[in-house]
Parts: structure tokens; sequence; C-alpha cells
């Protein structure tokens, strides 16, 4: 619920009065005292029964899906406005004609030693 919220452990610890690594241990825990969820859920700015119901996939999925409506989520815009394959394949085809103009160049590289050499064998 922190990660989605957008809270930091430090951000909670201040507001629960606790260490940084006091909120480290409650959230590394199975199971959390009922007290110390009230006071994260109070921090936090949401129920405790919230915490407890908490499905974290679910709750990526409630955002992705409200982001769509509105196609942002906290000012991001997540619509891709490319097909990624396509600028994969732009890229492959660039590399290719990089790799092809390299090896141009290398083979007038050696057609030139070529010819120098071949001048230093005649004088």
């Amino acid at each position: 619920m922190r990660e989605l919220l957008s809270f930091t452990q430090e951000d909670v610890a201040e507001k629960m009065g606790v260490s940084q690594q006091t909120v480290s241990n409650i959230e590394s825990n199975e199971t959390v005292e009922h007290d110390q969820l009230e006071k994260m859920a109070r921090a936090l700015g949401v129920s405790a029964q919230a915490i407890k119901d908490l499905d974290e996939n679910a709750a990526v999925y409630n955002i992705v899906q409200n982001s769509s409506i509105s196609g942002t989520v906290s000012g991001q815009n997540y619509h891709c406005t490319f097909n990624p394959f396509d600028k994969w394949a732009e890229a492959v085809e660039e590399n290719k004609k990089l790799y092809e103009k390299l090896l141009k160049s290398e083979q007038e590289k050696v057609v030139m030693l070529e010819r120098f050499l071949e001048k230093r064998k005649g004088s």
C-alpha cells in the first residue's frame, strides 16, 4: 500500500514516530499487530481494512484501468504511440546500413593499401 501511494519508508516512519528500520520490519512481517497496522494506516491516510484487503495485483490492475480512462497516472502518459516491434525493426535495419558502410570503408582502405604497396614495390 505504501508503494502504491508513493510513500517512502522514511515518510511513513516520520508520520508514525518510529525509525525507518521499524517500518521495514513491520512490512517484512507476515502478520502485523493491530496497533501497528492502525498507526501505519493513519500515516498512509487509509483505513486498516484497506491495507488488510490489499490485493496488489488487483490494485495495479485498477490503477492501469483507471489510467486508461483518463490516459494518465500521476500525470504520466502510459499510452504507447508507436509499435515497439517496428522501432526494433528500424534499429536492426539502421544497424545493418551502418555495418555495410563500415564494411565498404574497410574494403576501400584495403584497396588503397594494396595500391600503395604495389607502387612501393615498383619504386
